[in-house]
């Protein structure tokens, strides 16, 4: 338990480089702009469009003035949820895409700043090119997210346990995912294969977990997702030497 504790508030610990190394704010803005203007674009038409034909629906079917108004309460918080969901599977596969160059940059500095005497080989293909690895291996990780995440959605279909099943084993699933996007960047740099990533998340397994329950919240929130999407690459690259290096975690 302490080292999922430990895994969970990790993130927190990286705010202070981003005040050390003004860098990593450069690194952030574009890809928050950026998202801030899809994130927000897609969440405010599909909230929209959803509480708009609920809310046509039922206005035909019920006369009942204080019965339509709880009615239409509830659709809100529902369509909330809904579109909250549909939102953060949009900023997990797209959002990631977009940013996949951006984080590789602040991955990059925290590495060179923190842990120079481990850096990875540099590059001899070129900026071009090493985006697009960043690309390549963010499509990568998304292949294996849906993956496992459809048949997931599956046990909604098997009776009365089916939508518990379903919930447990989505969220605890996103926590692992969580954990492996933001500690890639530096297993990418250095030409490790999926299934060692793996290997490396599962090799501290409860640290991992920790750390992608708390990724996993913050990317669920609307907005707060898109400002601390770089604090989560930079932790992600830290814990990873940590991870790997420091033998003081079980």
């Amino acid at each position: 338990m302490n080292n999922f504790i430990y895994g969970f508030f990790y993130p927190f610990r990286s705010i202070k480089l981003f005040f050390r190394y003004p860098k990593l704010i450069a690194y952030s803005i574009v890809p928050m702009v950026i998202n801030l203007v899809i994130y927000g674009t897609i969440f405010y038409y599909t909230y929209s469009y959803v509480t708009g034909k609920s809310s046509d629906l039922f206005e035909t079917q019920i006369q009942n003035s204080l019965i339509l108004e709880f009615i239409k309460f509830f659709i809100k918080i529902f369509s909330f949820a809904i579109v909250l969901l549909i939102c953060y599977l949009a900023f997990i596969i797209f959002g990631g895409i977009i940013a996949a160059p951006f984080n590789e940059l602040i991955s990059k500095l925290v590495e060179e700043k923190l842990f120079p005497g481990r850096m990875a080989p540099p590059p001899v293909t070129g900026l071009v090119k090493e985006a697009a690895i960043s690309i390549r291996e963010e499509l990568k990780k998304i292949s294996f997210y849906l993956l496992v995440l459809i048949p997931v959605f599956l046990f909604n279909l098997v009776p009365m346990i089916g939508n518990t099943l379903s919930l447990v084993s989505g969220t605890l699933f996103s926590f692992y995912y969580n954990a492996l996007d933001y500690m890639d960047y530096p297993m990418s740099r250095r030409m490790i294969k999926f299934g060692q990533k793996l290997h490396v998340i599962n090799s501290k397994k409860t640290v991992s977990m920790g750390f992608g329950a708390m990724a996993f919240i913050l990317t669920f929130l609307p907005v707060i997702n898109i400002l601390l999407n770089p604090l989560l690459v930079a932790s992600g690259t830290s814990l990873f030497f940590i991870k790997e290096f420091n033998k003081q975690l079980s």
